[in-house]
């Protein structure tokens, strides 16, 4: 897989805290959770993750985007994957175009190499979401999605899939089943407690192998939001 196409628009990247300010106490957080994924890699390697939440609004997408970046930091090859079929945001983030991602692979429209492409941050790559199909969950079921997913596997250390809530539709569970471990995102004071109880019972019921959770937003501080 190559790194055909660099696209970055906007120079400030304003929601990528770990990327504006590494030395920032939210940055610092997400390293922390980085090395708690580590220590959670004991005993099964995890080199797949889906971060994802119970309901829309929790914080999923920064989550992911900003642990792909401290993922890069420390020197790891990673893949974000935008892997929201429906609402994709990652290349909103990233300031890249969508005219080729994820879903142009799975139908074979596009090699890896012409829809993957590389940001600013050394060591990242990134596929985004590519035009919205009218079947998500059929093309994360298919063969093609398992074999692309196999493949990336021999080209990065860490490949983290940013996906739709687990109680809107299924393409949570999908992905989860596939990947090594999944992580569950909820904000402080705004997740309803019943939501989290079934965003976990719901990937339970896939056997997906959930690490653990993040609670987003439960400090403010002078930084946007703030990881405990």
């Amino acid at each position: 897989m190559g790194h055909p196409k660099y696209r970055f628009r906007n120079p400030a990247m304003r929601y990528l805290i770990t990327k504006i300010n590494p030395q920032s106490q939210v940055s610092e957080q997400y390293r922390t959770i980085r090395t708690n994924i580590e220590f959670a890699a004991v005993d099964h390697k995890i080199q797949t993750l889906v971060i994802t939440s119970a309901s829309p609004g929790e914080g999923k997408s920064m989550t992911a985007a900003n642990l792909a970046v401290v993922y890069a930091q420390q020197g790891k090859r990673v893949l974000l994957i935008d892997a929201d079929l429906r609402k994709p945001t990652v290349h909103y983030t990233f300031c890249l175009d969508n005219y080729k991602g994820l879903s142009n692979i799975i139908v074979g429209d596009a090699l890896p190499d012409e829809a993957i492409v590389t940001c600013d941050v050394e060591n990242l790559d990134i596929l985004t979401c590519g035009p919205i199909p009218p079947n998500p969950s059929e093309l994360l079921t298919s063969m093609r999605m398992k074999a692309f997913v196999y493949e990336a596997r021999k080209f990065y250390d860490i490949i983290l899939c940013d996906t739709p809530p687990v109680l809107a539709v299924s393409d949570a569970q999908i992905l989860a089943n596939l990947c090594d471990g999944t992580i569950l995102v909820v904000r402080c004071k705004n997740t309803k407690i019943e939501h989290v109880q079934k965003a976990i019972g719901a990937l339970k019921a896939v056997n997906a192998r959930l690490i653990g959770t993040i609670l987003n937003d439960s400090k403010k501080r002078t930084e946007d939001y703030y990881y405990n």
